[in-house]
């Protein structure tokens, strides 16, 4: 569970269904700061922004610090304020134009977050008014280092609960498989890949795992109608303890239905089956 929480709220249903996910996946004794970036720097500017916030505050019931941060765009004045207050989660809303039930973040936002020094949850839109418990949780699995935090941190999650972990790998294969005959077929390859890893993923124990062959955006995405929460740790290379946005994080971020839990980049550790590709 997450000790130190900052959530982003601007008045919108966005910030409180990041609020509700924030409740979630919070450490009962955890230090939550509610945040609202503003451009302005007036004196009138602060008293508005504040009164947003106390009037949040309120409205959730909860205890909370407030903080109103100055900067050129919500995702950058969230990201240094994260770095700033050593969190450990940053939790924001999906922006207003997204997709009913989808978790979805502006461009400016996502660029702003990518780099970011702490994990980042988006919640899915109209999350604050489903009430619902997170009882089924999902995890993008590869065996590489940063998917075997995520399956770690997602067991964490479940077990107050006793919430459901579901995995998944997604198998493919490399570009240059198509390049030319194989022998045996392709078919029988693939078949045999995921034979493989579906009896690897049957040895996760406690969790119900899969595996599956196709794009891994794709059927990540996919994945999340059955859940409440997917977990993704971030592509494995970049700066360690940062939040590495790649291309299955990008395309989840856009089209999953479910909230969205992305870890940031663990330690460097063995790298992961060059055929499956359900991580970063």
């Amino acid at each position: 569970m997450f000790k130190n929480v900052l959530v982003g709220v601007d008045g919108r249903p966005g910030g409180r269904d990041a609020i509700a996910l924030a409740r979630r996946l919070s450490d009962p004794g955890a230090r939550l700061t509610l945040a609202f970036v503003r451009s302005g720097e007036k004196a009138e500017d602060l008293a508005d922004s504040e009164e947003l916030l106390e009037r949040e505050r309120s409205a959730a019931d909860l205890e909370a610090e407030l903080l109103s941060v100055v900067s050129l765009s919500p995702g950058r004045g969230l990201h240094e304020q994260a770095e700033q207050q050593g969190a450990d989660l940053l939790v924001v809303g999906s922006c207003s134009h997204g997709t009913f039930g989808r978790a979805m973040l502006g461009d400016d936002t996502r660029a702003a977050l990518n780099g970011a020094p702490c994990a980042v949850a988006v919640a899915a839109r109209d999350y604050a008014e489903r009430h619902t418990a997170i009882s089924n949780l999902g995890v993008a699995y590869n065996r590489s280092p940063e998917s075997k935090t995520a399956l770690a941190l997602a067991q964490e999650l479940a077990a107050p609960a006793k919430a459901k972990v579901h995995a998944l790998e997604v198998i493919s294969l490399p570009p240059v498989a198509y390049g030319g005959l194989m022998s045996p077929p392709i078919g029988e390859v693939i078949n045999g890949m995921v034979k493989e890893a579906n009896d690897r993923m049957k040895e996760l124990a406690d969790v119900d795992g899969r595996a599956v062959y196709g794009l891994a955006g794709e059927e990540l995405a996919r994945f999340g109608d059955e859940l409440d929460l997917l977990v993704v740790g971030s592509r494995g290379y970049g700066p360690v303890r940062r939040l590495v946005s790649g291309s299955t994080s990008n395309y989840l971020e856009r089209h999953a239905r479910c909230s969205l839990l992305v870890l940031p980049r663990t330690d460097p550790g063995p790298a992961s089956n060059p055929a499956s590709s359900s991580g970063d």
